[in-house]
C-alpha cells in the first residue's frame, strides 16, 4: 500500500467513527427554538357563550287541594248599592296575570244572593276544578232583594251597566262574550231571558232553570229572538220540572225557540218549582256552563 492509499483509508475510518457517534439513539439532539413574530393587535368582539337555561320542572300547586273562596262585595255607585257574593276558585291569588271565565247566577224571587251558595254551587265547583273535570272559573251571585220595591225594576240596569264592568275591573276575569255566561232560576231565569236576548253581545251562554218569564216580555220574546242573528245567538240551556207551576209557559217558550231554529238544550226533569229540584241539578248546570271554557285560565 502506498502512502496516498493509506491516507485515504485513515480518512474514511475517521469519518465512519464520526458518523456513528452522531447516530447514537440515546443522545439528545438540541433543537433550535423558533420565536414567533409578535402579533399585531386587532379589535374584535368578545364571544361569551349563552348560558344553558335550566330545565323547568313545574311545581304542583298545593292550593289546588284547598277550597275556593266566597267573598262579599258591593257596587256602591248605584242606587241602591248593588250587593253581590263572588266565588273565586282555588289558586285564584297565585298569579296576577291569570284571567278566568265568569258565570253570573241570578236567584229567585223572595230570596237573596246566597241562594245558589246554599244550593251547593261553590262546593261542587271546587270538586269539578280540583278533579280537573272543569277549568277554574269565577262565579258572581248578584242580589235582587228589591224585587217587590221600586228599585227592583232597575236590577237589569245595575247588572249590565255597573256590576259587570265593576267585576271585570276588580277581579281576574276574561272580559269578553265568549268567557261570560248568565244563568238564573225562577225570577232569575226571567231576568236571564230579558237580559240575555237584549244583550247577546255580552254573553256566550244562557242558562234558564225553571224560568218565570216576565209577563211584559212574553209578547216580545219571538221578536227578541228574531233580532239576534244566528251566528250571534248565545248557547242556551233550558230545564223545568214535570210538575213545575211554570211548566206551561216554559213549554210555550221552548216551542218558540224551536220554531225559530234556535239551537238549544231542553230538559224536562222530574220535580217541581223548589230548591230541592234545583239543588239536585246544580252539578249538571255547572258542567254545562264550564264545557264552553276548555282553554282557561288565560295568561295575559
Amino acid at each position: 500500500m502506498n502512502t496516498r492509499q493509506a491516507i485515504i483509508l485513515m480518512t474514511c475510518a475517521s469519518l465512519l467513527i464520526l458518523f456513528s457517534a452522531c447516530s447514537t439513539p440515546n443522545e439528545i439532539v438540541p433543537t433550535q427554538t423558533v420565536i414567533p413574530p409578535t402579533p399585531t393587535a386587532t379589535r374584535s368582539a368578545t364571544f361569551t357563550p349563552s348560558p344553558v337555561p335550566p330545565t323547568f320542572t313545574p311545581t304542583p300547586l298545593t292550593c289546588l287541594t284547598e277550597a275556593g273562596e266566597v267573598k262579599q262585595d258591593v257596587v256602591s255607585t248605584t242606587n241602591p248599592p248593588q250587593e253581590f257574593l263572588i266565588y273565586v276558585p282555588p289558586c285564584y291569588d297565585e298569579s296576577d296575570s291569570a284571567r278566568y271565565p265568569v258565570l253570573y247566577l241570578l236567584h229567585g224571587q223572595t230570596y237573596t244572593d246566597d241562594q245558589w251558595v246554599r244550593l251547593g254551587v261553590p262546593t261542587i265547583a271546587d270538586r269539578l276544578i280540583q278533579s280537573e273535570e272543569a277549568l277554574p272559573f269565577v262565579i258572581v251571585f248578584p242580589d235582587d232583594r228589591y224585587w217587590n220595591l221600586q228599585a227592583g225594576s232597575g236590577f237589569g240596569d245595575r247588572l249590565i251597566n255597573y256590576l259587570i264592568p265593576y267585576v271585570d275591573m276588580n277581579y281576574l276575569t276574561l272580559a269578553d262574550r265568549e268567557h261570560r255566561a248568565l244563568g238564573g232560576l225562577s225570577r232569575g231565569g226571567g231576568w236571564t231571558i230579558q237580559l240575555g236576548f237584549t244583550y247577546p253581545e255580552l254573553f256566550g251562554s244562557l242558562g234558564l232553570h225553571s224560568p218565570a218569564i216576565f209577563k211584559a216580555d212574553a209578547f216580545y220574546i219571538e221578536k227578541m229572538i228574531k233580532n239576534i242573528t244566528e251566528e250571534s245567538r248565545p248557547q242556551l240551556w233550558l230545564d223545568v220540572g214535570d210538575v213545575d207551576r211554570e211548566l206551561e209557559s216554559v213549554i210555550l217558550f221552548e216551542d218558540t225557540l224551536s220554531s225559530n231554529n234556535y239551537i238549544h238544550k231542553f230538559h224536562l226533569f222530574a220535580g217541581d218549582h223548589t230548591e230541592n229540584y234545583w239543588g239536585e241539578h246544580v252539578e249538571e248546570y255547572l258542567r254545562w256552563y264550564a264545557q264552553a271554557w276548555q282553554v282557561q285560565p288565560v295568561e295575559q
